[in-house]
């Protein structure tokens, strides 16, 4: 298949990506976390705070403080048991039991995985993974990789003022044994959730962050010990006490390959362990990473910045102005919750409409896209259908944030009308007021960094995932990320086709009751 061809039918037509007799073997799933054997390991303490604060100082953070900032980012926070009832009366009953993380994951699945550079006073320089397992750091390889790290991001950044560099690859089976070739999309936008929640943690600990989106892919993957055919890193967070400048001592001049940089270290060949006895390979998925790849810092790009305002008539609602919205981070994570088909129709202010609006689209995060402050609006809008709003007329709309409003694209009571684009009823959505979509570029951003555009806009929306879900569990609501919707539905309601732009995922949102499950929190 064309990778073109496979690209639109894992957005459009979903049902072409899978094999005709594609069975899922539950037996032989894989773990939902990646064991190195016989390494040296550094435990962390399971002491983890119940609040974070930010620091204070800019001397270097301690082997404490990453590994609370690793727990909070990615560790096993909650075990979870829930009833699975088979028949209509109810008379089989089964029990799914999962391990569950801050983040949400397509099926807690967690096909992502967390690398690090540390350059701390106590435990060794060099790179680790991170054992979410055991809540520990494995040392992959020991040693000062300043100058390799720097090159292979092309020199545009001072790592040697960097504490630690987060690396957040992706392993392809983890979520490829379920869901075939369209864990390809889950799999940016679970990236992108981790990248979120690495920002909102980061942020509220004091760290200064930058995400790296573009690097040379086989140098990094060398450095870490990966097998491209596995496993692959899809973005790169340097971590600093003090501000990263957005534009580093960049040698525009110098040319890095990366097939010069893996001949500096030796090649690493630790065994890991996954528990699948069959592994079923995946071609679609490792062509297009092999395709995304960048040899050469050459291939780096900026994205031009032509957000256009399009305007849908003179209906406006202008939403009020709130003041600055703080919430406790470590709370708010114990409490956010999938509701899926808990959730209870109930009335939304303006107040709470216009704070998850602004404080979802307005945070600016630095990244090397482009040459703007950061903000993630330029390339990503938010879009909804409204139902029980306080003083908004039921419809569709488009959020404007320069002028902090809602345009009116239809009137009307629209969830039956979504309810029939579920490809399954994991939501019952005449119970949800607010269903929110992310919006981006039809053509996934290739036309800057080819295949790579595609998972980095999938990165770019589960950063905006993660962070509507925080807003809005703070404000005492739930939200749901779905994949499992009719794209061209809803870009047919909201009148986006002829503006070359597409929704990549829908997130309802509302109040919702308790669930009936069994669960208890990991943390000590």
């Amino acid at each position: 298949m064309e990778l073109d061809t496979f690209i639109h039918q894992l957005h459009f037509d979903t049902e072409k990506i899978f094999p005709p007799d594609w069975e899922v073997d539950w037996d032989d799933a894989p773990l939902p976390y990646k064991l190195y054997r016989g390494l040296p390991a550094i435990t962390l303490s399971a002491e983890v705070p119940l609040t974070l604060k930010k620091r204070e100082d800019n001397l270097n953070p301690s082997l404490d403080e990453l590994g609370h900032f690793l727990w909070y980012v990615y560790g096993q926070t909650q075990f979870s048991q829930s009833p699975l009832i088979d028949g209509a009366k109810g008379e089989n009953v089964s029990f799914i039991q999962s391990l569950r993380r801050f983040v949400p994951s397509g099926g807690a699945l967690y096909p992502n995985e967390l690398y690090v550079y540390v350059k701390l006073d106590d435990a060794p320089t060099g790179i680790y993974h991170y054992d979410v397992a055991h809540h520990r750091l494995i040392l992959l390889r020991e040693g000062n990789y300043d100058n390799y790290l720097s090159r292979s991001l092309g020199n545009r950044l001072p790592i040697s003022d960097c504490f630690c560099t987060v690396f957040v690859s992706t392993m392809f089976w983890k979520n490829f044994y379920k869901y075939n070739n369209f864990s390809y999309r889950l799999q940016g936008l679970d990236a992108g959730v981790a990248i979120g929640q690495s920002l909102e943690v980061a942020n509220t600990m004091g760290f200064s962050t930058q995400v790296c989106y573009q690097f040379l892919d086989r140098s990094i993957n060398h450095l870490l010990g990966l097998s491209e055919q596995q496993e692959s890193v899809y973005a790169v967070i340097p971590l600093s006490t003090k501000p990263i400048p957005r534009t580093g001592n960049e040698k525009k001049d110098e040319i890095v390959f990366a097939s010069e940089l893996c001949r500096e270290v030796p090649a690493l060949n630790h065994e890991s362990y996954n528990r699948s006895k069959r592994v079923i390979d995946y071609p679609i998925l490792r062509k297009l990473n092999e395709e995304s790849m960048f040899e050469t810092t050459q291939s780096f790009a900026k994205l031009t910045n032509n957000k256009a305002e399009y305007s849908f008539g003179s209906d406006m609602v202008l939403l009020p102005f709130t003041e600055c919205f703080s919430y406790d981070l470590a709370s708010v994570c114990r409490e956010r919750y999938s509701p899926g088909i808990d959730f209870t129709l109930g009335k939304v202010s303006q107040t709470q409409l216009s704070t998850l609006l602004k404080e979802t689209v307005s945070f600016l995060y630095q990244n090397d896209l482009d040459d703007t402050q950061g903000h993630i609006e330029n390339r990503l809008s938010l879009y909804g259908s409204f139902y029980n709003v306080e003083g908004i007329p039921n419809g569709a709309y488009s959020y404007d944030y320069g002028t902090h409003a809602l345009r009116k694209i239809a009137e009307g009571d629209y969830r039956e009308f979504l309810q029939a684009g579920l490809t399954m009823p994991f939501v019952n959505m005449y119970q949800v007021p607010l269903c929110m979509h992310v919006v981006g570029d039809k053509d996934h951003l290739k036309g800057t960094f080819g295949y790579r555009g595609y998972r980095i806009q999938q990165m770019e929306a589960g950063i905006l995932v993660q962070r509507l879900s925080l807003v809005s569990c703070a404000l005492g609501m739930g939200g749901h990320a779905l994949l499992g919707f009719d794209v061209n539905q809803s870009d047919e309601l909201y009148r986006i086709n002829s503006k070359e732009k597409t929704s990549l995922i829908e997130i309802p949102v509302g109040s919702y009751r308790p669930r009936a499950w069994l669960r208890g929190s990991l943390q000590n």
